[in-house]
């Protein structure tokens, strides 16, 4: 007999650290006041004071449809806001994270994109009763008959099957389209299926622990569920989470004949989705809302760098926030007075006056030293890596002379050059090191105007 032997398995975590990954929330008290450091965020208290009242009123349902801006200077946390509004909201509500330059297509309009974009971020709940016939199948009789075109072949004609649960034992008869389900799908006693009264779909829910095989088999790839209780015929509700983007999609498809000129040309199906379809799938959402069969989830749509969209965009979005399905749209921009891009007009942020005027804006401000300490912090305990106290001093003192993020990017390097010199912890020789071999901005400016005359110009 082979000898088997288990190996424990050794779980890895993931290790891919991105720039907001440590945010989990506003890192607010029950009375919506910002503690200075609690959820990986750190400082800004207005501004998640601000974002904690909002957060409230969408949960309540009050703030679907309107406009919030962020603005402040470059590294202020901006982002790190919006993402953590949607940490709060949970994971259940839409985000989308989008930059103003994503508009711009050579094969789609500007408005297509921001309509799909505010699309996707407005969640449906549907909730649909359905009779269904579930159990354990104990017992299988598939009738066959000669195929109307080859007499050397079979096919199904019908199927007796037998379901069992823990209450009661039912046998029922059915027509070739389920029999041939049952086959494809290579099911057998001991499997607990489901079979969908009105539309004959028969789904393969596992393997019952309960069935011979269930007890017999080991090593067994296929899931292993108990019996069912009840009834062998039930109703029961169905719940499936949707955006109306996706709806969007399946009713396109649907009109278009499923993608034929796709599977045969290579073409893609639809690049841009009609605005019928779009108002067929808001009228029947409507109605399965009225009925109390859906419930509608708005979402949130954040746009960094938007002073890059244009004043057709903006004109879009204007008339967007207008309409009764749309989500919270969160625009974020480090411009002070601008030109509004595809005019000569200035206006601050470079957004039109009328918009911002329709917006609630969230300031946000500079860090102050301590706040960068504790960023810093913060980012080591997440990138697990040990810091010298000297060392985080050195990062802070950087990081308030430069910028945060450049502070960080340190961070990152010092920690390799710490490794490369098998040392445990990052010293100050360490962040002296290399900031001594990278520029930052300033530094990088002063290097280019110094050589400016040896640049090629263009």
């Amino acid at each position: 007999m082979t000898a088997i032997r288990e190996v424990p398995s050794k779980v890895r975590r993931f290790e891919r650290i991105g720039a907001h990954t440590h945010v989990k929330g506003l890192g607010l008290d029950e009375n919506l006041n910002a503690v200075k450091v609690k959820d990986g965020m750190v400082g800004q208290e207005r501004a998640r004071e601000a974002a904690g009242l909002i957060v409230q009123m969408i949960k309540e349902g009050k703030l679907s449809g309107k406009t919030i801006i962020l603005a402040g200077p470059p590294g202020t946390g901006k982002t790190a806001i919006a993402v953590a509004v949607s940490r709060e909201l949970g994971a259940n509500v839409p985000f989308i994270q989008m930059s103003g330059s994503e508009v711009y297509s050579s094969v789609r309009k500007k408005t297509e994109v921001l309509l799909e974009a505010i699309r996707k971020c407005i969640g449906v709940e549907i909730h649909e009763m359905r009779k269904v016939y579930e159990g354990e199948l104990t017992a299988i009789d598939i009738k066959t008959a000669a195929h109307p075109y080859n007499p050397y072949q079979k096919v199904p004609e019908s199927i007796r099957l037998t379901l069992k649960t823990k209450k009661e034992e039912k046998t029922i008869e059915a027509g070739a389209s389920i029999a041939q389900q049952i086959m494809q799908e290579n099911i057998s006693e001991g499997s607990v299926i489901q079979i969908d009264a009105e539309t004959g779909r028969v789904a393969n829910l596992g393997l019952s622990l309960e069935s011979a095989k269930g007890k017999a088999y080991d090593v067994d790839t296929r899931k292993k569920i108990p019996k069912p209780s009840g009834e062998v015929m039930k109703e029961k509700e169905f719940v499936y989470t949707l955006t109306l983007a996706d709806m969007d999609g399946i009713n396109a498809r649907r009109r278009f004949g499923g993608g034929i000129f796709s599977m045969f040309m290579g073409g893609s199906e639809v690049k841009e989705i009609d605005m019928e379809v779009r108002t067929a799938v808001d009228e029947s959402v409507k109605k399965l809302v009225d009925e109390g069969k859906a419930f509608i989830h708005p979402g949130v749509l954040f746009i960094d760098d938007s002073h890059l969209l244009d004043l057709e965009a903006f004109s879009f979005l204007g008339r967007a926030i207008e309409s009764e399905l749309v989500p919270i749209i969160i625009l974020a921009t480090n411009r002070g007075v601008t030109t509004i891009r595809g005019t000569d007009v200035k206006s601050p942020m470079g957004f039109p006056l009328d918009l911002i005027d329709r917006s609630v804006i969230i300031a946000t401000h500079q860090y102050d030293p301590e706040s960068i300490g504790e960023i810093l912090r913060i980012r080591s305990e997440e990138e697990n890596v040990k810091l010298e106290k000297k060392a985080l001093e050195k990062l802070t003192e950087v990081g308030a002379k430069s910028s945060l993020r450049y502070s960080v990017q340190i961070l990152s390097l010092a920690a390799q050059n710490s490794r490369t010199m098998k040392r445990k912890k990052v010293s100050a020789a360490d962040v002296e090191k290399v900031d001594r071999l990278f520029m930052d901005i300033g530094e990088a400016a002063e290097h280019l105007r110094k050589y400016e005359e040896k640049m090629m110009l263009h």
